[in-house]
């Protein structure tokens, strides 16, 4: 059933365009589909296995939001509240009008409040220097830390626009992680492991690692001036004051599987509820209106490459992820979820369907197309759909 993929996989490998990857499928029952090729970091010998450990960066966002959610649930988050009351750094927030012909910021007061809504649904206002030529241009010229430093100084900001008034990927979920900490008293990696990880038995994820864990990961590669695959020197900070909620986790296949597995049981799994099945439902629901979402035009070509996975869709966000609010060529179906982490990574959940799936590489920049093509030849053979 999977012969075209790890045809596709082998290959990749073989031509030196990726070290190895862990592919992953599964529907409401259990792991459908598992296969792991190639090594840990290029030239070594330690193999691409399920108990490899990857930076997942992004795909961080969406437990994290599920958390935020959590917390809705149960009375101690608002989406639509005014955030600033709990989050006094979110008062008299500016909207980045630009740079002057000086090289200084033009900046205004913001319109209106930003809420948890538009932090998990990418329509704060936040934006990411990688993605946002203006905010790359502010930053450079006021010197401003840069969030993955890990303080709360460094996510004060300016936006990009009103809240609510457009669609731009960046750091609100940075944001939802910090709302979380207020709003539980806990450290945002103690409230994941209480009330996510342990329930899911998600026993390999978390913003730090063991010894143990360490020795499973799998390195950061970027391709040198010859275009062949090194590994390059990474780490998140040890013990930052913000643990990055939309980018700091480490996982495995298998634990983002079971994370995938709770959304398609509606929020439960294995005898775990984690969240109302209604919840889960509405995660489909598509958030940003006319504004078109989870698109990337890349201002830094060594983290990402322009990502537009659905150019001639009018692609939507949830509360969560990515919503495709039509069937794809692929075979996913309308109100399907998905996403990915920045090394090239990518999952997605098909609620109508039951099937879920997901594909762990570790390489910059983001949006590979050998990677892009890989995760495709993964999902067109979950569906049995011809090649593209």
């Amino acid at each position: 059933m999977f012969s075209r993929f790890e045809r596709a996989l082998d290959a990749a490998i073989a031509n030196g365009r990726i070290a190895g990857a862990v592919a992953l499928t599964a529907d409401r029952d259990g792991i459908t589909y598992q296969h792991a090729a190639g090594v840990r970091t290029v030239g070594g010998t330690a193999p691409m296995d399920p108990k490899t450990v990857f930076w997942i960066a992004s795909m961080t966002k969406a437990v994290v939001s599920l958390a935020a959610l959590q917390l809705v649930e149960r009375g101690k988050l608002s989406l639509d509240g005014d955030l600033s009351d709990l989050l006094p750094d979110l008062k008299g927030l500016e909207v980045l009008d630009g740079v002057d012909p000086d090289g200084q910021p033009k900046l205004r007061p913001a319109k209106g409040a930003v809420c948890l809504r538009h932090l998990l649904t990418h329509t704060s206002g936040f934006g990411y220097a990688f993605s946002s030529g203006e905010l790359l241009a502010y930053s450079q010229a006021t010197g401003a830390p840069d969030p993955n430093a890990g303080t709360r100084a460094a996510h004060r900001q300016p936006l990009l626009f009103d809240p609510g008034q457009g669609w731009i990927y960046g750091i609100g979920i940075d944001w939802a992680g910090i709302a979380i900490e207020a709003a539980s008293g806990q450290r945002l990696g103690d409230y994941l492991a209480e009330n996510l990880f342990g329930p899911l038995g998600m026993i390999d994820t978390g913003f730090t690692l063991s010894a143990e864990q360490e020795a499973r990961k799998a390195s950061v590669h970027a391709r040198g001036p010859d275009g062949a695959l090194v590994a390059i020197p990474f780490g998140l900070p040890a013990d930052p004051e913000v643990r990055s909620g939309g980018a700091g986790l480490y996982s495995t296949a298998r634990d983002y599987g079971r994370f995938l597995r709770m959304i398609l049981g509606e929020g439960s799994l294995d005898g775990a509820q984690i969240l109302s099945a209604e919840t889960v439902r509405a995660l489909a629901r598509v958030e940003t209106g006319v504004h078109k979402a989870s698109f990337i035009k890349s201002v830094s070509p060594t983290m990402s490459n322009d990502f537009d996975p659905y150019p001639d869709m009018a692609i939507g966000h949830g509360l969560a992820t990515m919503v495709t609010p039509l069937p794809t060529a692929d075979g996913r179906g309308a109100g399907a979820l998905g996403w990915a982490g920045l090394a090239n990574t990518y999952y997605w959940a098909d609620p109508e369907a039951g099937k879920a799936g997901l594909i762990m590489t570790q390489l910059l920049p983001f949006a590979d197309p050998d990677v892009l093509s890989l995760f495709a030849a993964l999902e067109r053979d979950v569906y049995g759909v011809a090649s593209g």
